[in-house]
């Protein structure tokens, strides 16, 4: 099946068409829209924790990485409602409320007295991300139907995840020239105001393109409620227990190495410039190579993408680990973002997969508020490791989870079936 054929619009009864064609202008709005979630957090990639442990003098590693804790715990649970509250408000509602809550972040960190106020910034980034980024992927799911949902995710983390990367360049090019603070935060500035005004005033809802899907498919789910869903996707179902697990220690890597790559490069002579080079391959290849992968999900299937995905970030974390040298590190960081590439959109399609559309909006939220538990628990867990054993064994840790997290998916998961086919 190729990508041209996945996307042909298909229209329903009701008269609203599914496809990416037929949604293209909405569809591309949404990834501006992504592109300017992502860049908020690339806004943080190399300077806070620099500013951490250069400009309030923090030395335990935990507490330099206990902002990714708030950030994380925050997200995954703003995840979690967000679902509910886009069937229940409506999709672009809650978009617009992740972007409100997001506007002061940028001002807390230029303005910071404390580092508790860093902290307090990255609880409402959270929010922000929890809220913004998930509407925009369950907006274009919606848009296109149950045929292009690789595409659309790809596209969808393409943008997001390509900002992070241009804007970790940015921030550690402007640290270098300007310092640490105001002058990198500027441009979360512009993002957040340019996010939100665009989402109030060109975002259209997407329920109707749920509610003709729903009339579309051969089988009526029976009504299931939160927890119902809640628990088939964190553990009854095999498909949807291996992505969360999946997504959850892909996240625990990332937010290790959003954390502690950047004292990790500084410890052995980096300068903030060099360190921003290495902190934006990593999210601007992953970023860019989604383009590829989310479709390749589509014809490939989900499961060989994710197992390789996981394999090939193991073995870059661990060349981090085991290397002293700057070319070493930026192949690493390439490769890191080509198995994030690779497992990304599978993991976020495989679920919309094995998710009816009338519940798939509360999956992606259960599946996503798992995956984004994973930056706490792998800043936490870093910080405590690297304080104990150092930063290396910390980065060497990770690496080996991530690899059984790999096996984990390789036994359990079957092969993709589309939802539409299948009674919940």
């Amino acid at each position: 099946m190729s990508v041209c054929d996945t996307s042909a619009p298909t229209r329903s009864p009701s008269g609203v068409t599914l496809g990416l064609l037929a949604n293209w202008r909405q569809f591309a709005l949404l990834v501006l829209i992504n592109a300017f979630v992502g860049g908020m957090v690339g806004i943080e990639r190399t300077v806070v924790p620099l500013i951490g442990s250069e400009e309030f003098g923090i030395a335990s590693t935990t507490l330099v990485v206990s902002f990714i804790v708030s950030f994380g715990v925050v997200k995954a649970f703003a995840n979690l409602v967000s679902g509910h509250l886009a069937d229940v408000w409506g999709r672009k509602r809650v978009l617009v409320l992740g972007w409100l809550i997001g506007l002061p972040v940028p001002f807390m960190i230029m303005w910071a007295p404390s580092w508790g106020w860093i902290v307090a910034a990255n609880a409402l980034l959270g929010i922000n991300q929890g809220l913004a980024w998930s509407m925009t992927v369950i907006m274009k799911v919606d848009l296109v139907g149950p045929k292009s949902r690789g595409l659309a995710v790809g596209l969808n983390e393409f943008a997001g995840y390509l900002a992070v990367g241009v804007t970790a360049f940015l921030t550690g090019y402007l640290a270098s020239e300007y310092g640490l603070r105001p002058t990198p935060i500027y441009l979360g500035i512009g993002y957040a105001i340019a996010g939100a005004l665009l989402s109030i005033l060109l975002v259209r809802d997407t329920r109707a393109h749920v509610r003709a899907e729903v009339g579309d498919t051969p089988h009526e789910a029976a009504a299931m409620g939160f927890w119902e869903v809640f628990t088939l996707t964190s553990f009854r179902d095999r498909n949807l227990f291996a992505a969360s697990q999946a997504g959850l220690v892909n996240n625990l890597n990332d937010g290790m190495s959003w954390g502690i790559f950047p004292l990790f490069f500084a410890a052995f002579g980096l300068g903030v410039e060099r360190i921003g080079i290495l902190k934006a391959v990593y999210p601007a290849s992953w970023g860019v190579l989604q383009i590829a992968t989310g479709p390749l999900s589509d014809r490939w299937g989900r499961k060989g993408l994710i197992v390789a995905g996981m394999w090939v970030q193991a073995a870059a974390l661990l060349l981090v680990a085991l290397t002293r040298e700057f070319h070493f590190w930026l192949i690493a960081s390439l490769l890191l973002g080509l198995g994030t590439a690779m497992v990304y959109p599978s993991l976020i399609a495989a679920v919309s997969d094995a998710s009816h559309a009338s519940w798939r909006a509360r999956s992606l939220s259960v599946y996503r508020f798992w995956r984004d538990l994973g930056y706490a628990i792998g800043a936490l867990s870093a910080g405590v490791i690297a304080d104990m054993f150092g930063m290396a064994w910390a980065i060497g840790a990770i690496a080996v989870l991530t690899f059984v997290s790999g096996l984990i998916v390789a036994f359990l998961m079957r092969g993709s079936q589309p939802a539409n086919d299948k009674r919940p």
